[in-house]
């Protein structure tokens, strides 16, 4: 099957001249557990508050939900928005966790979280979306891997492109320069190309991503699969931007997503061929460079 690499979504709003909002500051690594019976927010929130952070992007590995409640990408009822979510999912029993990358901030001055992940409900069926994290608990314990950010944070703010509220990179309260960089990419841009560009712009030669919540515009992988949809709902596994054999930054995501149709997608994507439908929230640490 064949899809346009150029294909692109019309945003309700005006499209901002600056493509990457980003703030330059530092990261620790912070590896905990999320404790059964909490809120899925509270969860993160306690040994974050504990470690003295409000703000990071994690990876989650292992462990149970439930109640748990999920969505997926849908079309939008109105021209307000260019897609949307689907109803909610509230799948009985508990669904066990595979893995999941996490934006974690603030949204109206309370803790609050983005998360995307693949699980196995109890029907043994493995699924994958956005998880409504304030109507989700804990069931069984999460293995979690944080990168705690200082001198930057993220933070919700409506965002007019999209008319969505959306988390974007703000500078905290003890703002610092450092080598890592809080960074929301917007709609419309290959996702692959944008990170490159980013990090050639400032003389970053070698980059690994952490977190990394986005969605995309159907998607196109390495091994020739093609998902053929108008949104996603996807997040990257693991990340990195280096020099190729030409000298050349490239850009190497391994990611997993789902589409509207509620199908699961995974594996390499292919560079040049997979624009950003919404967003891509992500920390990127810069390796070797100038940066």
């Amino acid at each position: 099957m064949m899809i346009d690499p150029d294909r692109r979504v019309l945003q309700p709003g005006p499209a901002p001249s600056e493509r990457v909002q980003w703030v330059a500051g530092n990261a620790r690594l912070l590896e905990f557990t999320l404790e059964p019976r909490l809120n899925f927010i509270e969860a993160i929130r306690r040994p974050l508050a504990e470690a003295g952070g409000e703000s990071a992007v994690l990876t989650l590995v292992g462990g149970a939900f439930g109640p748990f409640t999920y969505v997926v990408p849908a079309p939008a009822p109105t021209p307000e928005h260019a897609a949307y979510y689907s109803e909610f999912h509230r799948p009985a029993g508990i669904s066990r966790l595979e893995d999941a990358a996490v934006t974690f901030g603030r949204r109206d001055g309370i803790a609050f979280l983005h998360c995307h992940g693949v699980w196995t409900g109890a029907d043994g069926i493995r699924r994958g979306g956005h998880v409504i994290p304030d109507q989700t608990v804990i069931a069984e314990p999460v293995r979690a891997r944080a990168w705690v950010l200082d001198g930057m944070a993220f933070e919700a703010q409506p965002d007019p492109e999209t008319n969505f509220t959306l988390f974007g990179p703000v500078s905290g309260a003890s703002a610092s320069s450092g080598r890592f960089f809080a960074a929301r990419f917007r709609p419309n841009q290959d996702i692959c190309g944008a990170l490159e560009d980013f990090c050639r712009s400032r003389g970053i030669v070698s980059a690994a991503l952490r977190g990394g919540v986005a969605s995309t515009i159907g998607a196109v992988f390495e091994n020739g699969s093609v998902v053929d949809s108008f949104a996603t709902e996807m997040f990257i596994r693991s990340g990195s931007i280096s020099s190729g054999t030409d000298g050349a930054l490239e850009a190497a995501l391994d990611v997993a997503l789902v589409d509207h149709r509620g199908n699961l997608a995974e594996g390499l994507l292919t560079r040049g061929a997979n624009p950003i439908l919404m967003t891509l929230e992500v920390v990127i640490e810069a390796l070797a460079g100038s940066a």
